[in-house]
């Protein structure tokens, strides 16, 4: 017989701190919690729908009058109340309300949770994949599976007997999100940095020089169709071509890099889809060996501009251009012409130099970000199926 875990047998989570060895126990959810508790709605609140959280994280919210809201408004916070997303579970937005105020009106997708021991361990544990698994379990729907308050507060999970693990484990999650937050509005106030510069350093509305140039440049910049700055194709490769650990990325029809055993080029390009998901939202720079799908386009061989400059003025303009080419609200393929005859402004070899390495510092810090970012992430889904049972 396979021996059985201590930590399985006991009840006990892999990983704990010091001083707790008790069995934790085995609680329903509407036993350590009131579910839906009822309120009388203030005339003039904040809403936070669905789309409001994002992780552990509150992203927006709206002001809304008690007359005109929408009738899912219906659940008034209270401090320290956990909002469970009972819509796609699976995606883990759920919310711990630890705001100062009584004006916040969460939607009926959400269960609220009004518990009886510490918030924060509360919050975490429904977090836990585990967790997540027993709700999806319960789940109706396959699109966009949702559970019930009242099947959700019937799910058992383990707690420990002694308030003070709960606040240590609590405060412990507390400080990764917080840390996660922090990091996440590094990384989008880079990316709102990045889309500031992109939209100023470039001329605009068929003006000769930007609205934010470096300092030693005044010359007017040349306008050029894309044709005449480079060569334009499309790749040769099939779908079937991608391999799952292959020795070389193979662009194809979604913002996604495959993988594949053999390469079709060798350069310096500037890449963009022709249909699929994201037609006129996908971009790619290479330099070096490359796959590339029979739909997807390649620029190359580029004169008077940079690979890496006409990627940033592309890649910045071309779906503008698309879409008013076409009648849609999206764009459904791009063809030749799109690309050929689009007109690329553009200034002295050495002023691109220059903008090319300002926005390459920028995309490489953050990459640098986002990593971190997803390794703190990482560590938190550790931590998660170690510190519950």
């Amino acid at each position: 017989m396979a021996k059985i875990d201590d930590s399985v047998k006991k009840k006990v989570p892999e990983l704990r701190f010091k001083g707790f060895t008790d069995d934790w126990e085995e609680r329903k959810l509407k036993d350590i919690a009131q579910f839906n508790p009822k309120t009388v709605l203030p005339d003039e609140f904040e809403y936070v729908d669905l789309e409001s959280v994002v992780g552990t994280e509150m992203i927006s919210h709206r002001t809304e009058s008690k007359d005109q809201a929408p009738s899912r408004a219906q659940r008034l916070a209270q401090k320290g109340d956990v909002f469970y997303q009972t819509v796609r579970p699976y995606q883990m937005n759920n919310y711990l309300y630890d705001l100062p105020y009584d004006n916040y009106v969460f939607s009926t997708g959400y269960a609220q949770m009004r518990p009886n021991i510490d918030s924060y361990f509360l919050l975490n544990s429904v977090q836990n994949k585990q967790f997540v698994q027993h709700v999806l379990d319960r789940s109706t729907g396959t699109s966009y599976p949702a559970i019930n308050s009242s099947d959700l507060s019937n799910i058992e999970i383990h707690v420990p007997s002694k308030l003070s693990e709960q606040q240590k484990i609590g405060a412990f999650f507390q400080s990764i999100d917080d840390t996660i937050a922090l990091h996440q509005r590094k990384l989008d106030l880079l990316k709102e940095q990045k889309k500031s510069y992109l939209q100023k350093m470039f001329p605009k509305n068929g003006a000769k020089v930007p609205e934010l140039r470096f300092a030693g440049f005044a010359d007017d910049w040349e306008l050029r169709k894309s044709k005449e700055l480079c060569t334009i194709s499309t790749g040769k490769g099939n779908t079937q071509d991608k391999v799952d650990n292959g020795a070389y990325p193979f662009y194809v029809r979604s913002a996604t890099i495959e993988k594949s055993d053999e390469y079709l080029y060798d350069q310096e390009a500037v890449l963009t889809i022709g249909d699929g998901v994201g037609t006129g939202k996908v971009y790619h720079y290479v330099n070096g060996k490359y796959n590339l799908h029979q739909r997807v386009y390649r620029m190359y061989d580029f004169k008077d501009v940079s690979a890496k400059y006409f990627y940033y003025y592309f890649s910045n303009n071309f779906y503008k251009r698309v879409m008013s080419m076409t009648a849609k609200t999206s764009v459904d393929s791009v063809r030749m012409e799109m690309i050929a005859d689009m007109n690329i402004v553009f200034p002295s070899v050495k002023e691109q130099g220059n903008i090319v390495e300002l926005f390459s510092n920028l995309d490489n810090t953050i990459a640098l970000h986002q990593r971190k970012l997803d390794l703190l992430k990482e560590q938190k889904k550790g931590f998660l199926q170690k510190m519950f049972v």
